[in-house]
């Protein structure tokens, strides 16, 4: 796997993700306030959702600020359903008879084909470009795109038609089934670890504890941390009920701990450089 070239230390290179921006007003919100105080690094943008086109209006008045398009085939919530950007009866594959997206990966799975999801995946980019500048990268929310390896190949192929990087790492391919060795070259440009809050340690109060770790333990080369801020408001609560897994009480922690005092010195202390995608684009 090709690694981005580092100094001759091999320095600690870390982008701060923030996936999901679009799902909601409050998640936008906690987003914009998370970039803006500076530790947050690089985001994300669900095309699909009805956040979407405030959270675009942002990011084309702010350039600065390094944004991806969080490529979406999965609703996991119970109470605010959506689904494809494209009309249901051109990818009739993707939807349950609501004509909303599936909610688990094995749904999709078991029923999406290749053609639907590249059909998607290419409007919802194409919809991006036309609302924002050029993206930094693609990304996947709940990593669908690894649901079956053909929908991966469609991914990949989708970063060379676009000549975006996309996000590719072992432990994320793990977590999906698939088998890194088969599905990475050494010509792939990938992010050596990638780290994502755990429910164990929600549901023991200690996700703060978990980030904590991280930083004090980050390897060199080059990681990412994926996190999910938004408020625990009333908004979030409604799209999240049932789920605290990545729910409302989870992402209020995500905004909390990664826009704190603390995280920025922990930051310092373990010489972390902070990047975003435009770094590993220019590596």
């Amino acid at each position: 796997m090709a690694n981005i070239p580092t100094s001759p230390l091999k320095s600690k290179r870390l982008i701060i993700h923030a996936d999901d921006a679009g799902l909601s007003h409050a998640e936008n919100m906690a987003t914009i306030k998370a970039l803006e105080r500076g530790l947050v690094s690089s985001y994300s943008m669900m095309v699909p959702c009805r956040g979407f086109e405030e959270m675009a209006d942002f990011a084309k008045k702010n350039p600065q600020y390094d944004y991806g398009i969080h490529l979406t085939l999965t609703c996991e919530w119970e109470q605010v359903r959506f689904g494809p950007v494209l009309p249901a009866s051109e990818v009739p594959s993707l939807v349950d008879g609501q004509g909303h997206f599936f909610k688990t990966r094995e749904a999709l799975k078991n029923s999406a084909t290749t053609e639907d999801v590249k059909k998607e995946l290419k409007a919802q980019i194409e919809i991006a470009y036309a609302r924002v500048l050029k993206p930094s990268h693609l990304d996947s929310h709940m990593y669908s795109v690894g649901a079956k390896p053909e929908f991966f190949k469609v991914y990949k192929e989708l970063g060379r038609e676009y000549d975006l990087p996309v996000l590719l790492n072992k432990q994320l391919l793990e977590m999906v089934g698939l088998h890194a060795e088969e599905h990475l070259t050494t010509k792939d440009l990938t992010i050596d670890y990638a780290y994502v809050g755990k429910f164990a340690d929600f549901e023991k109060g200690n996700l703060s504890g978990y980030y904590d770790e991280v930083l004090k333990n980050l390897n060199p080369g080059l990681n990412i941390i994926l996190i999910h801020p938004a408020f625990d408001d009333d908004e979030m609560k409604k799209i999240t009920v049932n789920h605290p897994n990545f729910g409302s009480v989870w992402r209020q922690i995500d905004f909390d701990y990664f826009t704190s005092n603390h995280c920025r010195a922990l930051l310092a202390r373990n010489r972390i450089e902070l990047i975003s995608w435009k770094e590993v684009n220019e590596g």
